[in-house]
Formats: C-alpha cells, structure tokens, sequence
C-alpha cells in the first residue's frame, strides 16, 4: 500500500479540498493517508477559523480513516520564513522545520503540498528523505492561487521577485503540479513549459438532483462563503437588498457562510427580513440552503490588484452550479469565459461593478423565468456530464498513478 502524506502549513485540516475531496478520496482509493496540519494557539481550527476546543485535542490522532499528525503553527513560521534567504543555508537553518521532521518520520512514497511554505517544507522533506535514508520520494504542490501573485500590491516588487525566485527553484524539484483552474494551469507553463501540470476544479461531488423549483413567491440571491465587515462584499449585499427590495415583492438575500470567528456583521433593521444568514452550515448540508435559490452570486471587483481573482473558478462557483443554480458574476475573466462557454449564467460586462449593476441585472433577471430555468438547467448538466467531483477525482488518482 503506497502511503501518502499530505502537508498543510495554513488551512485548517477539514478544508473541503484538502480533506473532503482529495484525502478522502485517495483513503477510498486504497492509499495510506496521513495529514501533518497546523494547530494555532494550541487548537485546530474550523474553517470559518473558530478553534475546536472541545474536541480533536490530541496530538495525533485518526478521523474518518485518515492520520492527522499536528504541529504548532507559531513555531514552524521562523523556519518557514528563511524560504527567501539563500538556499545553501535551508539545510542548516529551515528544514528542522516542524512539517519536514513529521513528514519524514512518516516515511512516506509522496507528499503533497498545499501551499507555498508547505511546499518548501516538502523540499526540504524530499532532500533529506534522500540524503539520510536513500530514499526517492515523490512531491506534488497543490496550487490553490498563485504565490506570489503578480499584481498584489501588499507586496513590494523585490519581495515578489523574491518569491517567484524561490519558487521557481523549488519547482524544479516537483514531481507535479495539481491547480484549480486553466489560467493558471497556463501560467505555470508559460514558466516553465515541460512543467507536469494538471488542473483539479475545486467542484464539489454530485449533488442530488435538485428537485424543479415550484411557483414561490420569493425570489432569493445566494452568496456562499466568507464574509469580512471591512471589505466590499457584504456593502454591496446591502446595496443590492435595498434596491431590489424597493421593485420586487419577497426579495431575498441568503449568506450561506458569513463573518468569520471573532467578527460581526451589522444588517440595517430596515433589511433584517431581507438579509437571511445561515451561519457556517455542514458541507454535506449546503445543497438543502440552495434548493430555493433563484440566483448565485459572486463579485470578484479587485482585478488590478490580484491576478488570482481574473484566474479564480472558486468553490462557490462549482456549488451553485451542482444545486442548477445559474451565476451572476462581474467581468472576471475566467468565470467570464466558464459561463459564456457554457451559458449557465450572466456577466454584468463591467470589471468593477456597482451594487446597482447588480441589481439591475437581478431585476432583469427576475423577468425572464424561463432563461433563468434553462440557465440553472446547464448549470447541472455540466457538472453531471465534467465537473462534478466524480469527475475530478478521476484526474487526482490519475496524477498519483503515473507517478
């Protein structure tokens, strides 16, 4: 049995990729599974980031078939960081790192990184497995955006010249290459051209057929995933409820998600019946949150600054399609190209759009049931006939078969 170990230096251990999709599926597979994750201030975190404190506290331990081995998350970042210093020095002063001294106590066959420092943990694991045990093993990087991201303005210039150096050193020593969409599939090989590089969606498995929407006399707009008080998501949210709310009767605005621990949001009195929030719901439960729903949202307005929003097709936008919920997006440009290709939306043709942009193609929208039914109807044909889970897992195990 070929054992595999993942490595995780920031997601919390449940993320629906990391452990829902991709460790459950190759433990279904047959492989030996093991996950090495993160414990901040002592605790595993969910992912709207609350810690369990009641639970999951010891140090390792087995849930649903896979070893979950933790480490602190604040004592692996001083060694993590020296991934930008030179790399004859990673050996002495980085790779005591507590992810690599886990991962080759492991002593697995392949290893798979899930993000840039995971991967530079991963390097170092793989050096060492071969230089202390003789051992060839092989590293996947699991590369969920792109790092560093081109146009991110929180980073100097000289840091991003930095990070793209260090990554493409470590990138000569992958095995392979796994990505979430076709942009940034492209980017790699623009790189690096005989880069082994695959592209997993981050879509969900198949859903149960969602059931035909009956004459109701709501009409609901969905927005899944997290929401922060101080950026622009959930100002447009309200902007958007006030104006439909003031020409269309029952209008309906569902966050399936919201703030993240520790945070609040405030909803006008005025939109209370309006706004519904869910709280963070169950991942199998997501699909009974959309079985009402009109519309799926997603409003990704900060293009200039991040090249990984224009590349994003998130896990949102493969939930609203399982549940044949078509999508209303803003001008970015590969749920732009997804959604035209395969008509199971519309595109509000501006990169920056207004909350009254919006809500003018929601009003339009509401008018026309029968494009919307057609649209919702693409939505899940698409992902029964290539992009449901089903369909992706197949690439995943196809990845570590021809390693």
């Amino acid at each position: 049995m070929k054992k595999v170990c993942i490595l995780v230096a920031e997601h919390p251990f449940l993320d629906s990729r990391i452990f829902r999709k991709e460790a459950k599926s190759l433990y279904d597979a047959g492989y030996d599974v093991t996950m090495i994750v993160p414990r901040k201030k002592g605790y595993l975190f969910d992912i709207n980031g609350q810690p369990f404190t009641n639970k999951f506290l010891e140090q390792t331990f087995t849930y649903e078939g896979i070893n979950i081995v933790t480490y602190s998350f604040e004592n692996s970042r001083s060694y993590l960081n020296k991934v930008l210093e030179e790399e004859d020095t990673w050996e002495k002063d980085a790779f005591p790192n507590p992810i690599t001294t886990l991962a080759m106590e492991q002593d697995a066959d392949i290893y798979h990184a899930h993000e840039y420092l995971s991967l530079f943990a991963g390097i170092g694991t793989k050096r060492l497995m071969k230089k202390t045990k003789g051992k060839d093993v092989k590293l996947i990087y699991d590369s969920h955006e792109l790092v560093p991201d081109p146009l991110d303005s929180r980073y100097s210039e000289p840091a991003k010249k930095k990070l793209k150096e260090k990554l493409l050193i470590m990138l000569k020593e992958v095995d392979h290459v796994i990505t979430v969409s076709d942009s940034i599939k492209n980017w790699y090989h623009t790189e690096i051209p005989n880069l082994p590089v695959d592209v997993v969606y981050n879509s969900p498995p198949l859903a149960a057929a969602p059931t035909k929407k009956t004459a109701k006399n709501s009409f609901t707009i969905c927005y899944e995933g997290s929401i922060e008080a101080q950026k622009g998501n959930f100002k447009k949210i309200i902007g958007i409820s006030e104006i439909c709310t003031r020409v269309m009767k029952n209008f309906q605005f569902r966050v399936i998600g919201g703030p993240r621990y520790g945070e609040t949001i405030h909803i006008p009195k005025s939109l209370k019946n309006t706004i519904q929030l869910t709280g963070w719901v169950e991942y199998q439960d997501i699909q009974k949150h959309m079985a009402d729903v009109d519309i799926g949202w997603i409003d990704f307005d900060d293009l200039a600054n991040s090249l990984n929003r224009s590349y994003a097709l998130p896990n949102k936008f493969f939930s609203y399609l399982n549940n044949g919920v078509p999508i209303l997006v803003n001008k970015a440009p590969e749920m732009e190209r997804f959604v035209k290709q395969h008509k199971c939306g519309h595109v509000v043709e501006k990169a920056h759009a207004t909350a009254k942009d919006f809500a003018n193609a929601i009003i339009h929208l509401h008018k026309q049931k029968k494009l919307l039914e057609e649209m919702g109807q693409k939505s899940r044909a698409i992902m029964e006939m290539s992009y449901s889970w089903e369909h992706m897992q197949k690439r995943l195990l196809a990845v570590y078969e021809n390693l």
